[in-house]
């Protein structure tokens, strides 16, 4: 090689090294990569991990595609445990107070730690997850938000307001800057009459006291009491009947974003095999529009809530019914499911939805006696999900079944850790490139 051309190859790797470790051009060259395989480039250097967990990086990757999430496990809720009375039935001994039926090993990581630190005593019982995070408690006065990553528990405050039943909102907010934003919303049910007025609680992590207010609507309604309401956008979605004689499942939303203090009600959709429902979930579809499922043993259906075409929303308007409209999108016959499948023709034909997944449209999980399977929607194949925990212990037609998500891009404040002890999971762990759901 003569000493021009080895000139030329010396100054190229110089301009090679200096772009790899510009943050700029790194961040360019990253941001159009596979999520799973950016994950993999944080064992590069700790200039690179530094780059990825930033929140600036993370901010423009999901600008640009939708954050996936990981499933670690399916918490279990016993409601004939809520609220009961004196004389009520007692949670037996043998039966943990914090259920969770772990999918994997960072769920066994996460039910391992509910149970060594002395967590899940304090804890109580499930409530909801948001964004990672935990909220238990026990109704109607003790709650607490923990996180698992940092393991750290924070004790809310006592309420303010004593509410006998109650229905319960948490919102999480992305923590971009690894500062964690929340608010847990207690709602008083009224069961014996309808009125046309909620008392609300709600909890800021940013204030860290509960604030009173008292939401309005037009017309008369009773949420749901012990439900927990699906947030999309920071917008509240809870379960409302109207109507003494003719009840009418619907929806109430409350915006707490926009400054006012009014509910809007949505009908819930008629279905034509699933009139005699059993089971009703809320979700987010990919587009995030709000998709509504119900079933009964004939078998399914799934509809989805147009965008409003108004401008203004009409949550900050004086009407009481809601103007967006159902649009229906699947109808599934569990029977026809089930011959698709010959393979789980030994499973009991009876089965229900459980849940959306999160930010999905696409499949969906349903349950089957202790079986719970990941259906994909337009082929209608099944999947059985394998679990850990003791099933046997669980009394499945009383309790309510709710997957635990993780948003699967690495926290800096993991990433930090991991770099301090250099024990990153390698390339080939699952947590570091999730490719879940796959068939």
């Amino acid at each position: 090689m003569s000493r021009q051309e080895k000139k030329k190859e010396k100054m190229l790797e110089s301009d090679v090294h200096a772009a790899l470790t510009c943050d700029d051009i790194i961040n360019e060259i990253l941001l159009r990569l596979p999520e799973k395989f950016v994950f993999r480039l944080i064992l590069v250097s700790k200039r690179w991990l530094r780059v990825i967990c930033s929140s600036s990086f993370r901010s423009d990757y999901h600008a640009r595609c939708r954050v996936n999430f990981h499933l670690l496990g399916f918490f279990v809720c016993n409601q004939l445990y809520l609220c009961r009375p004196k004389d009520g039935m007692r949670r037996p001994k043998s039966e943990p107070s914090l259920q969770l039926l772990t999918a994997c090993e960072e769920g066994d990581d996460v039910c391992n730690d509910l149970m060594s630190s002395g967590n899940c005593k304090q804890l109580g019982y499930f409530i909801d997850s948001a964004n990672g995070l935990l909220l238990c408690g026990r109704h109607p006065l003790t709650y607490s938000v923990w996180n698992p990553i940092s393991k750290v528990l924070f004790q809310l405050p006592q309420p303010q307001r004593f509410y006998k039943r109650l229905c319960m909102a948490f919102i999480a907010e992305d923590y971009f800057n690894d500062i964690l934003h929340y608010k847990v919303i207690r709602a008083n049910c009224e069961c014996k009459r309808e009125v046309n007025t909620v008392s609300i609680e709600t909890f800021s992590s940013v204030t860290g006291t509960w604030k009173h207010f008292t939401l309005t609507c037009s017309s008369n309604f009773s949420l749901r009491p012990w439900t927990v309401a699906t947030v999309i956008n920071g917008v509240v979605y809870w379960y409302a009947t109207q109507g003494k004689i003719a009840i009418k499942e619907s929806l109430a939303i409350y915006d707490p974003r926009v400054g006012n203090t009014r509910i809007v009600l949505l009908k819930l959709p008629d279905g034509k095999i699933s009139q005699d429902y059993d089971e009703f979930v809320l979700g987010e579809s990919s587009d995030g529009l709000l998709q509504y499922g119900q079933s009964s043993k004939s078998g399914m259906e799934i509809w989805v809530l147009e965008k409003e075409q108004d401008s203004i929303s009409s949550i900050t308007t004086s009407n009481a019914q809601s103007n967006r409209k159902w649009k229906f999108r699947y109808r599934l016959s569990f029977k026809s499911m089930w011959k698709r499948n010959p393979s789980f023709c030994r499973q009991t034909k009876e089965a229900q939805i459980l849940s959306f997944l999160p930010q999905n449209s696409e499949y969906v999980f349903i349950r089957s006696g202790q079986n719970i399977l990941l259906l994909h929607i337009e082929s209608q194949m099944l999947k059985v999900i394998r679990y850990h925990g003791p099933s046997s212990l669980i009394q499945w037609d009383f309790s309510k079944v709710v997957p635990y998500f993780r948003p699967s891009w690495p926290r800096s404040s993991l990433c930090h850790e991991k770099a301090a002890t250099s024990s990153w999971p390698s390339s080939g762990d699952e947590t570091a490139a999730p490719a879940w759901p796959s068939w």
